[in-house]
């Protein structure tokens, strides 16, 4: 009962959400960037619409010379071999600035994020454990965050590399170390930050900023968006007589 009236009175000091005395990301969210088309500054095109890009500093990702040739590979063959296309799960940080919502439910040990797009589901722990010592290769990648003040800080590592950054091709190798983090700016608003370090992609780390905006439409709720893009019979081919 105490915890409950101590999380009142806070919440009403700040006017964001309070559970336990640390902020309380638990509700819908959804960016209106343009990150998910490129991270990058660019134009419209016809897969995309145009975006000033996400990333702090100058505005582009520092790749090493050859994972730019990769880069610009992927781009050119983004519309068949972007993983979002075969239905995989987005990965982190992509999930966060996809143009699909992702509802977060917290407690004291720990946060879920559940994302309306692929089946996937991120823990990020917060109960003070640290990542495994034995390495692993993880679609989501390890989570492990700590209290910094009212900002959640969040070190990710342990990565897959079968997910790209956006539908631009943007990439990164299995030694991917991500620090994200994510602060109210208003009881409905998260200012979401990552700091993606790859030495065998990436000359330096840098570091990408979106906005997130609470849905507060009623009954808003996730739907299963799990998609195909193969035609129908490649997936499911007719049976033989």
């Amino acid at each position: 009962m105490l915890a409950l009236v101590v999380s009142a009175v806070a919440e009403a000091a700040t006017g964001i959400p309070r559970l336990a005395g640390k902020p309380d990301f638990s509700g819908i969210w959804q960016t209106t960037s343009a990150a998910e088309f490129d991270l990058a500054p660019h134009t419209g095109r016809e897969d995309a619409p145009p975006g000033p890009g996400v990333i702090e500093g100058d505005g582009y990702i520092p790749y090493l010379p050859k994972a730019l040739e990769q880069k610009q590979k992927n781009f050119a063959a983004r519309q068949s071999k972007d993983p979002y296309l075969k239905g995989y799960t987005l990965g982190v940080p992509r999930l966060v600035y996809a143009p699909y919502p992702f509802q977060i439910l917290q407690r004291p040990r720990d946060l879920t994020i559940i994302p309306q797009f692929g089946y996937s589901i991120r823990t990020i722990h917060t109960n003070g454990t640290r990542h495994p010592t034995e390495s692993a290769e993880l679609w989501l990648g390890d989570s492990r965050g700590h209290w910094e003040g009212d900002t959640l800080v969040v070190d990710v590592a342990d990565f897959y590399d079968e997910t790209w950054l956006d539908r631009a091709g943007n990439f990164h190798s299995t030694a991917l170390h991500v620090v994200e983090r994510w602060t109210f700016r208003d009881a409905n608003t998260i200012e979401y930050k990552a700091t993606l370090e790859d030495p065998n992609v990436f000359s330096r780390p840098w570091t990408l900023s979106v906005m997130l905006h609470r849905h507060l439409e009623k009954n808003f709720q996730l739907i299963e968006d799990y998609r195909y893009t193969l035609p129908y019979d490649q997936y499911y081919p007719p049976k033989k007589p």
